[in-house]
């Protein structure tokens, strides 16, 4: 597995597990379980889940599926805004670890920016990291100008991540987010790289995919790991889906596959809103 390098000097794994729908049907809890422990077989240990998922459903599939494999896995959890207060997130942590099974987080995330000043969640941050409680933060669905006020903030500096919406129908974060992110050596995670499985029926995709006797999906995640400095984090329930995720390590797309989707899919040119599914 290749990873990227934090702003700590940690690592980051390029491809991850997402469980954004696991935990909501009781009747799925097994294949969801066994979908994520197929993920850890084949080496994908991150696993990117949060206290919004199934209103913790998810993270108890996931505290399952880790049960005796802990120390295969990255993982990853979010606070709710609403929750992102000193008390509230350390509460909101304590919480998910319990759901988890473990007695710690690899990287701590607050969901989105809601009404609780981001100073306020720094210092709970600071206190979850100093008691070991998490090893990481970072945030999600922050554009650049949080970003920027984030890393003014003591403590801001320490941002591991920030985790977007990005795949080949979503470019908006090439305009100004990412290249600001690599910038300040920020590794940046990107949720749906497959559009929540939209992207697979379109033809140009399909062609490519084609040329490489591969699945439109392996092709869509490995689009995004092309791009530097980006972590993608499918999600999938089927044994087949989880391999064709895997498989998108190794697949290397052509200068001309390149070209073909960027003509399909342009890139943004100039500022747009962050988007968020």
């Amino acid at each position: 597995m290749r990873h990227l390098r934090l702003p700590s000097g940690g690592e980051l794994p390029v491809l991850g597990q997402g469980t954004w729908g696991m935990g909501e049907d009781p009747s799925a809890y097994a294949e969801e379980v066994t979908a994520l422990r197929h993920g850890l077989d084949l080496g994908t240990g991150l696993i990117d889940t949060a206290e919004m998922y199934g209103s913790g459903g998810a993270e108890r599939v996931v505290g399952a599926a880790i049960e005796g494999r802990r120390d295969e896995v990255f993982l990853v959890s979010k606070v709710l805004p609403h929750h992102a207060d000193r008390a509230g997130t350390v509460r909101a942590c304590e919480e998910s670890l319990r759901r988890l099974g473990t007695d710690r987080i690899d990287l701590y995330l607050l969901h989105w920016r809601g009404g609780v000043p981001l100073e306020q969640t720094l210092e709970a941050f600071t206190e979850l990291w100093d008691s070991g409680k998490i090893g990481e933060f970072g945030v999600s669905n922050l554009d650049t100008d949080n970003m920027r006020e984030l890393r003014s903030l003591a403590g801001g500096e320490a941002c591991a991540t920030d985790q977007v919406l990005y795949n080949l129908s979503r470019r908006g974060p090439e305009y100004e987010l990412l290249p600001w992110c690599r910038d300040h050596g920020i590794p940046v995670m990107a949720y749906s790289p497959i559009e929540r499985g939209r992207l697979l029926g379109d033809p140009v995709l399909r062609r490519v995919a084609e040329g490489h006797g591969a699945s439109p999906a392996r092709v869509a995640v490995a689009w995004v790991l092309a791009g530097g400095g980006l972590c993608a984090i499918p999600k999938a329930t089927k044994l087949a889906h989880v391999e064709e995720n895997r498989a998108a390590l190794d697949l290397r797309l052509t200068e001309e596959d390149l070209r073909v989707l960027n003509e399909r899919f342009p890139p943004p040119e100039g500022r747009t809103p962050l988007d968020v599914l």
